[in-house]
């Protein structure tokens, strides 16, 4: 088990500077490991990397409606900011108040938002690293197993040559053996005499 986990770092550590695209992202990846050949931990792999992709898209998108609304905030703010102490005016104090309020509780919440956000290109790269040594490794078992089957094709290619040699050979001296017959026949018969025995076979 210990020399497993040696070979999934040495892997990662092989992949680092490389460019990987995100796996499940990319066509060819779907080409390599086709859907009946992915084993329990690809599968797991696969959803927890898609599961971060779609949290990083939610949360850029969560971040923009903060900040269309903490902008929609500000507007409210300015055309509340003349206030008195008529009914109109108090009412728009308390808009104004409650305006600062939801704007404090967006700013902690973009700024939680964007924090989480700067960490999920990690998650993602690492992510899709462990997704990736998965994959060599099925593609790995998968190019040793296709390698015993060259090897016993490529056996049965060469005996099935040497057995087809030989018969072309034997079939060569029948084709002699049978024109050298005809001939002799042919000139002791002659002619008359084998188109009798040719029309009783």
């Amino acid at each position: 088990m210990a020399r497993k986990m040696d070979k999934s770092i040495e892997i990662i550590e092989a992949l680092q500077g490389k460019k990987i695209p995100i796996l499940t992202l990319d066509d060819r990846w779907y080409q390599l490991i086709p859907e009946h050949e992915k084993t329990a931990t690809i599968k797991q792999l696969e959803t927890n990397l898609n599961n971060l992709l779609k949290q990083q898209g939610k949360m850029i998108n969560d971040i923009k409606d903060m900040k269309k609304l903490k902008k929609k905030l500000m507007s409210e703010i300015v055309a509340n900011m003349e206030t008195d102490n008529s009914p109109a005016g108090r009412l728009k104090a308390k808009k104004l108040e409650k305006s600062h309020q939801f704007i404090e509780e967006i700013n902690i919440k973009m700024q939680e938002a964007d924090d989480t956000l700067l960490d999920m290109p990690y998650q993602i790269k690492k992510a899709n690293e462990e997704l990736m040594v998965e994959s060599m490794k099925v593609c790995y078992t998968k190019l040793k197993h296709n390698q015993i089957e060259i090897e016993k094709a490529d056996q049965w290619i060469r005996k099935t040559r040497e057995t087809l040699k030989v018969r072309i050979l034997e079939k060569q001296d029948k084709e002699i053996e049978n024109s050298s017959l005809y001939s002799y026949m042919h000139d002791i018969l002659g002619s008359a005499v084998l188109d009798i025995l040719d029309d009783k076979e």
